[in-house]
């Protein structure tokens, strides 16, 4: 979950077409716009940005990586936005006193989270940290997307200082799981030559019944579950779910 070295790699390389949409979803299917809103693993602060200026009034970020909520705060500066950074583990934030109108979480985040055991003790704090009838909005990749469309995957870039390569595999006797092999070459001023910098990064997921399941124990009703942004209703081909949740 911690991307380490290469933070601002990651930042620079993420579709911000993808910001657009996971803001589109937002604007739609969120609530209020007055309450205090987190989002939750909220990296670089990208979207808190974009919805801070479209209209909801308090926003904060909360990740586990202090490179990633250091260009947050870059970010802000930038926009001239006030967004507060909480840096924690959102499997366990029970320090954090403050409650919340709206929790997001986006951008494959609860993926990351390595079984069902740290995927009910994020609800279950999320739960928490949520205002009576306080709304729960993430997304998670489906299981077609790590067995169908991952497997095998591989995506190139470069500029004159920077090479990329994405390569992704199935995990064998894992179920719904996947690894992303991720290399970057940059280009080193002080030995004239490229570094590279390499990360695995291991994504699971689960069933729908199991996060319907899941969200129930942990405490929140009135489940909405669609796919594309919000835009279409699951189908056995959709690449990533998106659902809303109410604090029972």
């Amino acid at each position: 979950m911690n991307y380490q070295t290469f933070a601002k790699l990651y930042d620079d390389l993420f579709d911000e077409e993808a910001y657009a949409d996971w803001q589109s979803y937002a604007q739609t299917h969120i609530q209020s716009k007055d309450g205090k809103l987190l989002e939750l693993a909220g990296g670089a602060g990208r979207l808190a940005i974009l919805l801070k200026q479209n209209g909801f009034k308090d926003v904060s970020v909360f990740d586990l990586s202090p490179e990633m909520l250091t260009l947050a705060a870059e970010h802000a500066e930038a926009a001239q936005i006030d967004l507060p950074l909480i840096q924690g583990d959102m499997r366990e934030w029970s320090d954090l006193k403050q409650k919340y109108v709206t929790i997001t979480s986006f951008a494959d985040s609860l993926n990351y989270l390595a079984n069902t055991q740290e995927v009910l003790a994020t609800f279950k704090q999320v739960a928490s940290h949520l205002e009576p009838n306080g709304q729960f909005l993430f997304d998670v990749i489906s299981p077609w997307q790590t067995d169908v469309y991952y497997p095998g995957y591989m995506y190139n870039w470069h500029d004159e200082e920077t090479a990329f390569m994405w390569s992704s595999y199935g995990v064998e006797g894992s179920q719904h799981t996947v690894e992303h092999e991720l290399t970057f070459f940059v280009y080193n001023e002080d030995i004239d030559g490229y570094q590279q910098i390499q990360e695995i990064h291991t994504e699971r997921t689960y069933d729908i019944e199991t996060y319907q399941r899941l969200l129930k124990k942990a405490g929140f009703k009135d489940i909405q579950i669609s796919a594309d942004f919000g835009r279409s209703a699951v189908t056995p081909e959709s690449d990533r779910w998106f659902f809303s949740a109410i604090k029972a």
